[in-house]
């Protein structure tokens, strides 16, 4: 009967716990954008997408950089990406079907306790400045990845400069 009781609990904490768990952020891409209200998140017609990511791709628009980086311990969004952010921001408030995840990384120095806290400031900032010019804070998730998800691999500024940043990633793209 104890054990029964046990692998009970044990199937219901399980599927407690898939239910609160959030998926990756393959999935997430994957899965395409949530569905918005708005005049701009129209289909494509070739695509099966929103007409919209034609703008997120063209290397021409701001849209195209996704990428806010960091000086060393910091996470104040510099000025020389602050209309990138705010560029973002716009899109996502004009386009209400759109959504994003902004994933905060640091390089490899430090515990990874302090990456992971360091990393959810980066990417949090971001989405602060993003929903005071105007997008819904339904639209944007932020999480950290520390210094799991390095752009570059070795030492060095250089390196570790490539690696502390918040990338903005499109939801469906």
């Amino acid at each position: 009967m104890r054990k029964l009781l046990g692998i009970s609990l044990i199937i219901l904490l399980s599927a407690c716990a898939s239910q609160t768990t959030q998926p990756d952020v393959e999935d997430l891409n994957a899965g395409g954008v949530g569905s918005g209200v708005g005049g701009s998140d129209l289909m494509g017609s070739d695509s099966g997408r929103p007409s919209y990511f034609k703008q997120l791709q063209d290397p021409n628009s701001i849209l195209s950089q996704r990428s806010v980086y960091y000086d060393y311990d910091s996470y104040t969004v510099k000025s020389e990406y602050r209309e990138l952010v705010l560029s973002h921001a716009r899109f996502l408030r004009d386009n209400a079907g759109a959504s994003v995840i902004l994933q905060g990384n640091t390089d490899d120095r430090g515990s990874r306790e302090y990456n992971l806290a360091l990393g959810q400031r980066r990417a949090d900032s971001v989405r602060n400045m993003m929903t005071l010019a105007g997008a819904r804070d339904e639209q944007i998730e932020s999480v950290s990845l520390g210094e799991e998800k390095p752009r570059a691999l070795g030492n060095g500024e250089s390196v570790w400069s490539q690696n502390r940043r918040t990338d903005i990633l499109y939801r469906g793209e």
